[in-house]
């Protein structure tokens, strides 16, 4: 009989590739998606690594280019693989000591997708919209699209300067929702002809403030709109603050001068969803 790989599952079915050098062109190809904005723009591809965002792949019906796992997998893991493998999508084994090369967290759970990065179709009805200008922290990026989803937000628009939302770190930390909202890249100009050219009314840009704005309580968050929330460093881009209708603060009467702006945009959001459930 011949030796198993370090990793490898005696169940593995013949004809699957298994991948035990750091030159197979499939285990630089995903090494490459993990660590470069520009191969994922140029291959329209990007990673998502886990038991739990593989699960929301399969929820959502989105069909991954190939998988890769290692046989050390658990009962779980195991029923992801063979989920794939029925819908036939390629899989590949992988040693373990290579996976976890792969992994950006301290205990990788030995499963990884590679995804197309097709945009949701933008809502065609909308009324709930979030603006993300020029966030640059990752693990911000990613919240604030676990948050939007969790709200209702029909979708999420980001401007130039935004940090790149299908950065491994971004995914993780959105936690599956990439897969069920739609994300997209506009500039200013887009973004206010979208506002103002909705029907049946326009929308209202309103722009999270630390400080100068309108209290959050006191303004009106049942009408179409756009939640702008910026940079947590540099906020608000020039341009935002330019075309914004209305400014919209969080009061604090401590001495701090900011929120973390996923806190801050879950805050407002939340905010829009009690309004609208308040008749």
């Amino acid at each position: 009989m011949k030796p198993l790989k370090p990793g490898e599952n005696p169940n593995r079915p013949p004809h699957e590739p298994l991948i035990h050098s750091r030159h197979n062109p499939r285990f630089r190809e995903v090494r490459a998606l993990i660590e470069r904005r520009r191969e994922r723009e140029e291959k329209g591809a990007f990673v998502a690594e886990g038991i739990r965002l593989c699960e929301e792949v399969l929820k959502a019906g989105w069909r991954p280019q190939y998988v890769l796992y290692h046989g050390l997998l658990g009962e779980r893991g195991q029923q992801l693989v063979e989920q794939f493998r029925t819908l036939g999508v390629p899989i590949h084994m992988v040693t373990q000591e290579l996976i976890e090369t792969l992994a950006g967290t301290e205990t990788p759970q030995g499963i990884l997708c590679v995804l197309p990065m097709h945009h949701l179709p933008f809502p065609e009805q909308w009324d709930f919209l979030l603006v993300l200008d020029g966030i640059k922290d990752p693990g911000n990026a990613g919240t604030l699209l676990r948050t939007a989803w969790a709200a209702g937000v029909h979708a999420v628009i980001t401007t130039p300067g935004t940090t790149d939302l299908f950065a491994p770190k971004v995914v993780r930390a959105a936690m599956g929702a990439h897969f069920h909202l739609p994300i997209h890249k506009f500039n200013w100009e887009e973004i206010t002809t979208l506002a103002r050219q909705r029907v049946p009314e326009p929308a209202r840009i309103f722009l999270a403030e630390a400080q100068g704005g309108t209290p959050y309580w006191q303004c009106n968050l049942r009408q179409p709109l756009l939640l702008v929330v910026g940079s947590e460093a540099e906020g608000p881009s020039p341009e935002a603050q330019r075309y914004a209708d209305e400014w919209i603060t969080i009061p604090m009467p401590g001495e701090s001068e900011s929120l973390n702006a996923a806190i801050a945009a879950a805050i407002l959001l939340f905010e829009v969803v009690r309004q609208r459930q308040t008749l």
